[in-house]
């Protein structure tokens, strides 16, 4: 049975390996997969060519100053060609099997908003999404009756977890953490990582931005406050613990004592082959785990002085309303001036303190309000940068 897919973020590493996967079954059941659109932000030309390889019947790029590059690459294809943020939202909303939400940070919130309220299945890659939007968006689930698949490597594993289990029996959701490049540094060394050491991950290939993310260990605090949405068990059953192997993706304790953990290979195309897949499974290329050679599988519990990043994100959810919100975009634009080397490494962390000791808007309740308290907050984070 033909399946239909889009994929927001095609030109990402999760639009790559989901096309990877999508490929593998095409070369078997050609009649497998049919995409329906195909986005990126502004690489016109691999958009062109993944969308001929794929016979998307629609790509789109968020970037209109891309749009001549990709009318070019498609030209005589028949590929309908769209451009902008309005025509993201509105190809997100086109019926599909399965919409995979892979734009990075807040800009992939409007087309996720717009998959939701048509009721697709949203296999949702997007943390900063639920972080910035959590309420709202959990919200139009409800209402639409869509449904969220996760995507990333530890929600995923949850949801796996839980698979046959009952949400009232869990006595515990853990997070594992690789603690990323700089798990063992100093706060000297701290104070002195360069941008090249910060991107450089031991375990995982992922872009600058969320390889930052895991080196200051605010990706884990995101990922806290997108379970805490996914998985409603409560603020105080959810933990994270560091576990530098990246072969335990997270575990769930049910009551009776009993713990479940998934592992699996350092490589996404399992999360997003169990999301393409369900309620099934598919064939993957990854590398079966070799328990013998691994060896040990150690753990260690985070060390918030060296890395506050994930008490602000406790903090932050626990306030509630705009504070997720301002938390996601301070630590944006902290990230991005780390990259352009305007700020330390460690700077990174205090910046989003300094936005979230300062005063918070009131509680969006509609899309909009959302995208206000992310700008207002963005703007405030670049004025603090000026001071640093």
């Amino acid at each position: 049975m033909t399946r239909t897919i889009s994929i927001l973020g095609a030109t990402g590493s999760i639009g790559a390996s989901a096309l990877d996967l999508i490929r593998r079954e095409r070369d078997k059941w050609p009649e497998k997969w049919k995409v329906v659109a195909l986005t990126a932000n502004g690489n016109a030309a691999e958009l062109a060519k993944l969308a001929r390889e794929f016979d998307a019947q629609i790509a789109v790029v968020g970037e209109q100053g891309a749009l001549p590059v990709l009318r070019e690459g498609l030209a005589g294809t028949g590929v309908e060609i769209a451009g902008g943020s309005a025509a993201l939202c509105e190809v997100a909303s086109r019926p599909a099997d399965i919409t995979i939400a892979a734009i990075v940070g807040c800009a992939g919130l409007g087309p996720t908003m717009a998959a939701i309220a048509q009721g697709n299945t949203v296999a949702l890659a997007n943390k900063e999404a639920l972080v910035s939007a959590g309420e709202v968006m959990t919200a139009a689930v409800a209402k639409s009756g869509a449904t969220l698949l996760p995507v990333d490597s530890e929600h995923n594993a949850i949801f796996q977890c839980l698979a046959g289990g009952r949400i009232e029996d869990v006595r515990w959701i853990t997070l594992t953490a690789s603690g990323g490049p700089f798990r063992t540094a100093s706060l000297a060394e701290l104070e002195a990582a360069t941008p090249a050491q910060a991107v450089a991950h031991p375990n995982w290939d992922m872009g600058a931005k969320i390889s930052v993310d895991s080196a200051t260990m605010m990706n884990k605090g995101l990922e806290f406050i997108e379970a805490h949405h996914l998985f409603p068990v409560g603020l105080d059953r959810l933990r994270i613990i560091v576990h530098p192997q990246s072969i335990i993706h997270s575990m769930v304790e049910y009551r009776d004592g009993s713990t479940l953990a998934q592992l699996g290979p350092s490589d996404m195309r399992v999360p997003i082959a169990s999301t393409l897949a369900w309620p099934e499974r598919m064939e993957t290329p990854c590398a079966p785990l070799n328990l013998a050679s691994i060896g040990n599988l150690s753990f260690f519990a985070p060390d918030e002085d060296r890395f506050p990043a994930t008490r602000l994100a406790r903090e932050a959810v626990r306030a509630g309303g705009a504070a997720p919100a301002v938390l996601n975009a301070a630590n944006e634009i902290a990230v991005a001036a780390f990259l352009d080397g305007q700020i330390k490494f460690t700077q990174i962390s205090s910046l989003v303190a300094r936005m979230l000791d300062s005063a918070i808007p009131p509680p969006p309740t509609t899309l909009d309000e959302v995208f206000g308290v992310d700008k207002e907050a963005r703007e405030r984070t670049e004025e603090m940068l000026e001071s640093v």
